[in-house]
C-alpha cells in the first residue's frame, strides 16, 4: 500500500463513493433485488482502493471504470448462465415435460394437457383400436399404455425393431390428422 493510500481509510473512501455504484447500477438499468449488483460495486471499490496508483490518474477515474466493468462483467456472465440453462432444458425437455409439443415458424410449445387422454379413458382407446390396423395398435398397446420398449416389443411379437418402429410410424402419422383426431375423439386446444 502506498503513502496516498494510508492518508484515505476505506471507510472515507466507501463513504464518499458508495453513491458511484448506485449511479452505474441504474445507468445499466440494473434491478438488483438482493443487492447482488451493489455486492459486486463494493468489492470492485475496494479492489479499485486497493490497487490504485496515483501516477496512473485521477482516483475517481479509476473507481468509475472498476465499478462499471466489473458490473458489465457480472451482466454477462449471469446472460451466459441463463443461455446455457436455457439450452440445458431445451436438450433434455422430455425428462421435465411429457413431450407434447406442436412445432411452428421455429419454435416449439408444449401443447395443453387433456383431462380426456389418459389411460383410464377406454372409449377413447376403443376408437382408436377402431382406427388402427393390428400392428399399430400393438404399438399403442405396448408402447404407449405399458410403456414397453421397441426391443421388447418386438421379441415379444417375434419381428424385427425396425418393423416396430414402422408401426409407431404411422401411429403418429395419423395422429397428427386434424380430421384423424376428429374420427376418434380426441380433441386438443391450442395453448
Amino acid at each position: 500500500m502506498n503513502e496516498s493510500k494510508r492518508s484515505f481509510t476505506f471507510e472515507e473512501i466507501f463513504s464518499q463513493n458508495e453513491k458511484r455504484i448506485h449511479y452505474y447500477i441504474n445507468r445499466l438499468d440494473i434491478r438488483d433485488p438482493n443487492e447482488d449488483f451493489y455486492e459486486e460495486g463494493l468489492f470492485a471499490l475496494w479492489k479499485a482502493y486497493e490497487t490504485y496508483e496515483p501516477d496512473k490518474g485521477p482516483m475517481t477515474t479509476y473507481f468509475n471504470y472498476l465499478i462499471k466493468h466489473r458490473l458489465i462483467d457480472r451482466i454477462r456472465k449471469e446472460n451466459n448462465s441463463k443461455k446455457k440453462l436455457e439450452h440445458f432444458k431445451l436438450v433434455n425437455r422430455a425428462f421435465f415435460n411429457d413431450g407434447n409439443y406442436k412445432c411452428g415458424l421455429g419454435t416449439n410449445t408444449t401443447l395443453k394437457q387433456s383431462e380426456d387422454i389418459t389411460a383410464a379413458n377406454d372409449q377413447l382407446w376403443s376408437n382408436l383400436k377402431q382406427h388402427l390396423s393390428e400392428n399399430q395398435w400393438k404399438w399403442v398397446k405396448y408402447f404407449i399404455l405399458e410403456d414397453l420398449s421397441v426391443k421388447t416389443i418386438a421379441e415379444m411379437e417375434d419381428t424385427s425393431i425396425e418393423a416396430v418402429k414402422s408401426w409407431g410410424k404411422e401411429v403418429r402419422k395419423k395422429l397428427r390428422g386434424t380430421s384423424f383426431r376428429d374420427k376418434i375423439g380426441w380433441i386438443i386446444e391450442d395453448g
